[in-house]
């Protein structure tokens, strides 16, 4: 499997920090976004991904990059793709030197492999100090992978700025979807592992229409808790 590390990222969303792209073959067919409406399908970030084959690295050198990174360093594992495997599948020994070569620095990712097993090894990663942020496609799907680890949620478009979960949950939106000076870089929400809400994102990209769709499976997303 190949991954590309970005030192610097240019994007106006994550800000400048570290960056990398897994290739397409780590993301799990059961995700209800898979080669549909991910907002990873968007042109500039989709050119990006189908390059990674070509002009990704090694497990090895990504390692490499990571453990280079300077002490106490944010950085996000993954603008598109996903954990170390193929399909629904986690290496875990890959897995495990990624988390090896993150300890000092704070990176950060997020998984729609939903597996038990999946699931077991993120959380394993998020509890050895690399956050793994498990992906849900709805408020419902929130309450549901809670008990596991850090969440984070599409929310359909409209949803404000704090909402609640159907048994309660606090959301709230990613600060960079409402705020024109917040970025990860900023923020660093997605990154802390024992954080009390679940981080929505607002359905975005050239098919947030059919994302937003599927975040209303659970409706209403509530204003105010039950």
């Amino acid at each position: 499997m190949k991954y590309h590390f970005i030192p610097q990222s240019s994007n106006r969303k994550t800000g400048a920090i570290p960056v990398t792209y897994t290739e397409r073959a780590s993301c799990p067919p059961s995700c209800a976004h898979y080669r549909a409406d991910c907002y990873a399908e968007d042109f500039y970030t989709r050119m990006a991904w189908d390059k990674v084959p070509e002009r990704g690295g090694t497990l090895e050198a990504l390692c490499a990059s990571i453990a280079a990174l300077p002490e106490g360093q944010l950085w996000r594992m993954n603008v598109a793709g996903d954990l170390p495997g193929a399909g629904e599948a986690v290496d875990a020994a890959a897995l495990g030197a990624i988390v090896a070569a993150n300890r000092g620095r704070c990176g950060f990712t997020y998984t729609h492999k939903k597996s038990p097993e999946a699931i077991e090894w993120a959380g394993h990663a998020t509890r050895w100090g690399f956050t793994v942020n498990l992906s849900a496609d709805d408020a419902g799907d929130a309450d549901a992978l809670a008990p596991f680890g850090p969440v984070c949620a599409i929310v359909p478009t409209d949803t404000p700025e704090k909402s609640y979960t159907p048994e309660g949950r606090v959301i709230i939106v990613c600060p960079a979807q409402t705020r024109e000076d917040v970025t990860c870089e900023t923020c660093g929400l997605c990154a802390r592992a024992d954080r009390a809400v679940i981080v929505g994102f607002r359905a975005h990209g050239t098919r947030a229409r059919v994302a937003d769709a599927k975040a209303r499976r659970v409706i209403p997303i509530a204003t105010m808790k039950a």
